[in-house]
């Protein structure tokens, strides 16, 4: 069985994928009391107690970043992976525990996407892109060949990341930014061509 962390509009997408992929679904875990199912499976608030750390897996179905690393931490349970069976995924690509890829993605030769990142609806990740941990990259989001994306970046709709570039560590990229220089980690960047506008708490 498959359980999902956080009863949320992003796990209705993954409880989606795993369906068309034939897997079982045990449930869903969310602190808030007011949810008690989500496209009829069961929403819990605690660990369900047939759990089998054994047999079962989780994915943590919350969009923020932030957030999936810190329930990641305190999760100690085996992970498992939500692929859309309408992606283009090169054989040679690496695709780490807890990530969730949507319906219409191409991942090419010799990409690597770490643990627990989000690749959503009909993004592009060209050869030999590297994406880190935690990472959400939004949909219809072009990566060109080479291009690193390092743990906690944000990439926003529609964005776009010429090769070769480096993004820093917990930096948001707005919907539509066209970017074309290294951007710093924790830099909060929009426009085309992309510019920072500010920087973020670490």
């Amino acid at each position: 069985m498959i359980y999902l962390y956080g009863a949320s509009g992003h796990a209705k997408v993954i409880i989606e994928i795993l369906e068309l992929g034939k897997k079982k679904i045990g449930g869903l875990i969310d602190e808030n009391s007011a949810i008690s199912s989500i496209m009829e499976y069961a929403v819990y608030e605690k660990m369900p107690d047939n759990f089998n750390n054994e047999s079962d897996s989780f994915i943590v179905s919350v969009g923020g970043n932030a957030i999936r690393k810190k329930l990641v931490a305190q999760l100690n349970v085996p992970f498992d992976t939500a692929i859309h069976p309408s992606v283009n995924i090169s054989k040679s690509a690496k695709i780490g525990e807890g990530t969730v890829i949507m319906g219409g993605v191409s991942v090419n030769a010799d990409a690597k996407i770490g643990k627990h990142s989000i690749i959503n609806t009909n993004c592009s990740v060209d050869h030999d892109c590297v994406i880190g941990d935690f990472v959400h990259i939004s949909p219809n989001v072009a990566l060109e060949g080479d291009v690193t994306v390092e743990e906690g970046v944000h990439i926003g709709i529609g964005a776009c990341v010429i090769q070769g570039i480096k993004i820093g560590k917990w930096a948001t990229i707005g919907a539509g930014t066209v970017v074309i220089k290294d951007i710093p980690a924790f830099a909060v960047v929009v426009g085309n061509p992309g510019e920072i506008i500010k920087y973020q708490e670490e």
